[in-house]
């Protein structure tokens, strides 16, 4: 079969590959649509990082070395069911939860499998990907998506991504929220917070981020933190008092430092972004309004969660997609065009011609 292969730095090729069999316990599936993803442009321009593999050393899950087959975010069409398995009907639309974990360490014990000493992704680690003709999925992972259009299901993981961060913040209905950059999971971050009835500010230096958060319905306001004090422009929509949560989905110091002071007392800081530096915490600032910061990871247990929104017509994923390419060459009309078109881009997804 046919399958998107990555070899390493700004190497990835269409490959002629044996097409994986359906073992007891899984389910066979065609894939529909693959979602580019930030984690693919850095392997693709920056090269190998955990938990993608190297030539040399295998994933410790997978026992995979590169090449492995591309793509993470997809949804697809079951092809096949494999023996003990009941939920899935042939020709059924699903997704793939894409974690590759132990089940062995302390988190996995725990539930926090998303934060498994030796986690992965399929698409990433190995396992398939959706950027295939077909990839074999354990049934534990996969989620029917009923009549959801296969296009914006490609978009359920990084929802759930967002999902995730929202839901270990405690806020009500009413309460205000400010998101720090609009990218990709910061629009869905937006997205999850407005479905829960939160007022939405999001805050971006790109005037076309902007014009889409507010286009796509996911901010009540949209400031830039360039021309206006994000701090001050929050307290002035709270009464002074600051907003009950910042979610921080760029991953630089200073929306890290703007969203902390735009915290009301006992405000919640999450950090959705995955940073490539350290940032400077000014504790001072933490202590004497008891501040909480945490981080998330991905996902565990959200991708139900993450579905029912967008069947309940209170996420409507269909505007975050703004291209639809062929995968065959995808380096250039994906992964270069991203970077290329970064500001007027949201979610590219791709699809594999049989």
């Amino acid at each position: 079969m046919k399958a998107i292969r990555y070899y390493g730095k700004e190497d990835v090729r269409l490959d002629e590959i044996d097409e994986p069999q359906v073992r007891p316990g899984t389910v066979k599936i065609k894939p529909a649509w693959t979602g580019l993803c930030g984690s693919d442009l850095h392997l693709y321009f920056h090269g190998v990082m955990p938990p993608a593999p190297s030539h040399d050393n295998a994933h410790p899950v997978t026992g995979e070395k590169l090449p492995v087959v591309f793509g993470h975010e997809f949804s697809g069409i079951v092809e096949e069911i494999g023996e003990g398995v009941t939920g899935f009907n042939l020709g059924e639309h699903v997704v793939v939860e894409p974690s590759v974990v132990c089940n062995e360490c302390v988190a996995c014990r725990d539930g926090a499998y998303n934060v498994c000493e030796k986690f992965g992704f399929v698409g990433i680690s190995g396992r398939g990907g959706g950027l295939s003709e077909y990839v074999v999925a354990e049934e534990r992972w996969v989620h029917s998506v009923g009549n959801m259009p296969l296009d914006e299901a490609a978009l359920i993981e990084p929802l759930a991504v967002s999902l995730h961060a929202v839901r270990m913040v405690d806020l009500n209905e009413g309460d205000v929220a400010v998101v720090g950059g609009a990218g990709p999971i910061g629009l869905l971050t937006a997205a999850v917070l407005k479905a829960h009835g939160v007022t939405t500010i999001v805050s971006e230096v790109s005037t076309a981020r902007r014009e889409m958060a507010l286009e796509f319905k996911v901010a009540d306001y949209v400031v830039d933190p360039m021309q206006q004090d994000l701090a001050e422009f929050v307290k002035a929509h709270t009464g002074g008092a600051g907003a009950a949560a910042a979610f921080d989905c760029a991953g630089v110091q200073p929306v890290f430092d703007s969203l902390l002071k735009s915290l009301k007392a006992r405000g919640h800081l999450q950090i959705v972004a995955i940073y490539t530096n350290n940032p400077v915490i000014d504790f001072p600032a933490m202590i004497f309004k008891e501040l909480r910061v945490s981080a998330s990871l991905g996902y565990a247990g959200d991708h139900q969660a993450a579905i029912d929104l967008v069947h309940s017509g209170k996420v409507n994923l269909k505007p975050f997609i703004t291209a639809r390419i062929n995968a065959e060459n995808i380096a250039q009309d994906g992964y270069q065009f991203l970077v290329d078109n970064k500001e007027t881009q949201v979610k590219v997804i791709a699809q594999l011609q049989a």
